[in-house]
């Protein structure tokens, strides 16, 4: 193996027993662990894995939360980094096409510099990158207002077994010639193909970042407020909620007021003065304004201060009906305190996607029927296990519980056709 990989990409790039892992805390020993320079390259490594039955496992920023880049058993990992360029960028045509190692941040302050804007903004941008992105249809904040990944896609280029090199879509921005390839790959988790490039499109930056945020006592005030906003007429760019369990942990870096007595804080972002009016009188009249880099820097920052509160985190990000959103707060942190657990939740409002967060010791993470508890209630409430996550290893058979038979039987006559050897990331997006 080291052999064969080191002649096809060369010595400086090909390492054995790697450990490889990603932010949910698993890990995994790559067998070989490969950073092609090319797509051809990377195409190559694909053709040399399923010649020799190994399977292939994706690495891109390693900032995902499932383990879909954690290896098991033996596996050539191919980490895309060096696919790093972005091969040509037409601000007057809003669009780009760029290597699948992209960092999310690099991207976005490429365009933001011609004025123009790339919507979907998941966690820790500068760690994630672009085919991570696309693997796992990532979403975030202002994927309220203007959708995940998918939306912003129109093109892949992609490394199919058995070492395929192709292309579904591509600069254009509507395309109906064949079946949609492009979707189908976009969240596939690396279980299908090896994306090596996409291309984008764009569109004029905001005039302007308004965010307008209210605290209230109880949760069904807030809950109020954020149908108050939805009514309002203004679709807010972002529309989050943290609870109060989260804001006593992180509320002293708010760049607000919070107060004594919160159960909720809701931070609607304005595109315009006139619609910040709005939604202010839609959250009451206590809105705050707060500053908007501020704001976002310490959203961000949440999910590392849950972390700390006692050595480690487990955050799952189940999706519920808008409307069950504010059953789904309380009985979060019900599920935390029937085991013990310090427990907080934050969250996409508008989209009903809560990131449920369950506090520990390190190297004692919560009981496998904690989490189970946690999807059972997403699916109870008519939701969903994962809005952004994806599948990965963390969850892997709970997708049976959420489809049918026949869907599952579908998904799994999808793989079969477009990954006949099963070498493509496997144990990974399994029902």
């Amino acid at each position: 193996m080291l052999k064969d990989l080191t002649r096809l990409i060369g010595s400086d790039h090909v390492q054995t027993g790697v450990e490889v892992a990603d932010m949910s805390g698993l890990s995994g020993t790559a067998s070989a662990l490969v950073r092609p320079g090319s797509a051809q390259e990377a195409a190559a490594v694909v053709a040399w894995c399923y010649e020799h039955d190994v399977a292939i496992v994706p690495v891109g920023g390693r900032s995902g939360l499932a383990g879909g880049c954690v290896p098991e058993g033996e596996a050539v990992c191919v980490d895309l980094e060096r696919l790093d360029a972005i091969r040509s960028f037409e601000p007057r045509l809003w669009r780009m096409e760029a290597e699948a190692g992209v960092k999310t941040a690099t991207l976005a302050r490429t365009v933001r510099a011609s004025g123009l804007f790339y919507p979907p903004d998941p966690g820790a941008p500068e760690l994630s990158n672009l085919g991570g992105n696309i693997a796992c249809n990532a979403g975030g904040p202002h994927t309220f207002k203007y959708g995940t990944t998918s939306a912003w896609v129109t093109g892949l280029e992609v490394v199919l077994a058995p070492g395929e090199l192709v292309r579904f879509g591509g600069p254009v921005r509507k395309d109906v010639a064949g079946y949609d390839l492009r979707g189908l790959m976009i969240g596939s988790e690396g279980t299908l193909g090896l994306v090596t490039a996409a291309w984008l499109k764009l569109m004029p930056a905001p005039a302007a970042q308004i965010p307008v945020a209210g605290v209230f006592a109880n949760v069904a005030d807030g809950i109020h407020a954020i149908e108050q906003v939805l009514a309002s007429g203004v679709v807010p760019a972002a529309l989050e909620y943290l609870d109060g369990a989260t804001l006593g942990i992180a509320g002293d870096g708010f760049p607000g007021v919070i107060g004594d007595r919160a159960a909720l804080l809701v931070v609607a972002e304005a595109e315009s003065q006139a619609d910040a009016d709005e939604l202010a009188h839609a959250l009451g009249p206590r809105a705050q304004r707060p500053d908007p880099e501020a704001l976002w820097s310490w959203r961000q920052s949440v999910g590392l201060i849950a972390a700390g509160v006692q050595g480690e985190k487990l955050s799952e990000d189940i999706v519920v009906p808008l409307d069950r959103l504010g059953e789904a707060i309380g009985a979060v942190i019900e599920i935390g305190a029937r085991h013990g657990l310090k427990t907080c939740s934050w969250g996409h409002a508008g989209d009903g996607n809560i990131h449920a967060t369950f506090m520990h010791e390190r190297g004692k993470p919560p009981a496998a029927e904690i989490v189970q508890e946690l999807f059972d209630l997403a699916l109870r409430l008519g939701g969903t296990i994962t809005g952004e996550h994806g599948i990965g290893i963390l969850k892997r058979g709970q997708l049976s519980a959420q489809w049918s038979p026949a869907a599952i039987a579908a998904h799994e006559a999808v793989k079969r056709a477009l990954d006949p050897k099963g070498l493509f990331n496997p144990g990974k997006k399994q029902a």
